[in-house]
């Protein structure tokens, strides 16, 4: 079992549904006293917004729901995020061939999912994009978001037994 579960998720310019689901799963993760065990990340499959902050509608609609992107710089998937991430989730099924182009070999497959098979209520599998849309896809995407990050973590509770107290190193 990995010391510290590394985490990413990934849409397309790293500014709305990645950089929240990274706030939002931290946090999750972080109130239930687990903030030691992972490290958790974001990226976007494209490079446009590569450097910049959160968008500033998203950066509102989190704020609005208690989490916080100010801190966040977007940055771009690279090949070894494969090597490096334990599990990487992705927004929609155009993030999932990006990232698995990447994966030549298939080896890392396996740990590449689409972040709302996790979603009791999921719809087409597909977290929209809110970016060209009004604030209401906004406030869906973190519903969304959220909802799929407190089944995430309890499946990684599970799976990695973070529940029986610290690993002995």
């Amino acid at each position: 079992m990995p010391e510290t579960i590394r985490i990413q998720f990934v849409c397309l310019g790293n500014i709305c549904r990645s950089p929240l689901a990274e706030a939002v799963f931290r946090d999750k993760v972080v109130d239930q006293g687990l903030g030691d065990r992972f490290e958790i990340e974001s990226s976007g499959t494209g490079d446009w917004h590569v450097g910049e902050g959160a968008d500033n509608r998203m950066r509102q609609t989190a704020a609005d729901n208690g989490h916080s992107l100010e801190e966040h710089t977007a940055s771009q998937f690279q090949a070894e995020d494969l090597e490096a991430y334990d599990h990487v989730f992705v927004m929609d099924k155009s993030n999932l061939n990006d990232v698995l182009y990447f994966d030549e070999d298939d080896r890392h497959s396996g740990k590449v999912r689409l972040f709302r098979e996790f979603d009791p209520q999921p719809g087409d599998y597909q977290v929209p994009d809110p970016y060209y849309g009004g604030e209401e896809g906004f406030q869906n995407v973190y519903e969304i978001v959220s909802r799929t990050s407190e089944v995430i973590l309890e499946r990684l509770v599970a799976e990695y037994d973070l529940n029986s107290g610290p690993v002995e190193p």
